[in-house]
């Protein structure tokens, strides 16, 4: 059983899609990105009985589209207990239409990771845009600077943001960092989360930027993790397969030390081994996402490699807001 990118995307995102979307996302996601299940909420709110979103390949873009990207800045944690409501992404759009000549066409998301894949769906239902396969990371990480429009040398700016009380701003910064840096301050003290939409770029501009195909990449894993599970298989053990990686370790989490620090979740979980890792420790460091792993003090793997934690229990993908104590992972 495996699945891959080449098999047939999506055309449309209804309810139905959602829950794969969610959870393929959020193995994605590395742990960050915002919690699925709420975002999953989101869009089905968003959605309503029967509704869908049009979805276009990014190859399919015409040249003079204008495409934003848009999502969730803040805490991840936050995020949680400060569920975004219906105006927000409809607002920082808004925003960025007063700075642009012409308003947006099409939406994409800037990470295909946890609740950041929700988001632009939940926008695009709200606007009637239609929503592009692609993202600008193929993952999650922490920063807005990281997307791979900023690596073509596009700017993030204009940039719209706004919170849950009406707010809006549009930002324009010499540069990206500093896109990153005043955004990350004015969603601070706007709560620790807020709506962002950025990166306009033309059609032509978004086909050679952004990575194809990712929506439906996610979609297609949360299929896979529910097979798998159906048939009662390893689940961690099928996704090493399918993303050509490895079961790096198995435990229990023994300690988690996180706080919310500059608009981000910091911190490290602890795990104890068990089966074939007994008497090993292991150790993540997460800035929102997973970014590195260590066994015995040793280094195994740190990003741009997905170092993605599932539930052994539900085999359901743990973001690190959600990571526990007493919890057995793989």
């Amino acid at each position: 059983m495996t699945t891959t990118r080449t098999a047939a995307d999506l055309r449309a995102v209804t309810a139905a899609e959602l829950e794969a979307i969610a959870r393929g996302a959020a193995l994605l996601g590395t742990g960050g990105g915002g919690d699925p299940y709420v975002g999953r909420l989101l869009a089905e709110h968003a959605l309503g009985p029967g509704g869908s979103v049009p979805v276009v390949p990014l190859h399919e873009l015409p040249d003079d589209a204008v495409v934003a990207a848009v999502g969730i800045i803040g805490a991840p944690t936050i995020g949680v207990e400060k569920i975004q409501g219906a105006n927000e992404t409809i607002d920082a759009i808004a925003a960025l239409n007063s700075a642009l000549p012409r308003p947006v066409t099409h939406l994409v998301c800037t990470e295909i990771g946890g609740s950041n894949s929700m988001v632009p769906i939940v926008a695009a239902a709200r606007t009637g845009l239609p929503l592009v396969d692609a993202d600008g990371m193929g993952r999650a990480l922490p920063e807005l600077q990281m997307l791979t429009p900023g690596l073509h040398g596009h700017a993030a700016t204009p940039l719209g943001l706004s919170d849950e009380k009406g707010n809006r701003l549009v930002l324009h910064a010499t540069d990206n960092l500093w896109a990153e840096r005043l955004a990350r301050s004015a969603a601070v003290t706007m709560g620790c989360s807020a709506c962002y939409a950025m990166y306009p770029l033309s059609g032509a501009e978004a086909r050679a930027a952004y990575i194809p195909g990712t929506l439906s990449w996610a979609y297609r894993l949360g299929l896979l993790m529910a097979e798998a599970r159906r048939r009662h298989e390893d689940v961690a053990a099928v996704l090493a397969d399918e993303l050509g990686g490895a079961v790096l370790f198995r435990g229990k989490v023994v300690d988690v030390d996180r706080r919310t620090e500059g608009g981000f979740v910091v911190g490290t979980g602890r795990l104890d081994g068990v089966d074939g890792w007994a008497g090993s420790g292991f150790t993540l460091r997460f800035q929102n996402e997973h970014l590195v792993a260590e066994r015995d003090d040793e280094v195994l793997v740190t990003t741009p490699d997905l170092v993605c934690v599932l539930d052994a229990d539900v085999a359901a993908p743990v973001t690190t807001e959600a990571l526990r104590y007493g919890m057995r992972v793989s």
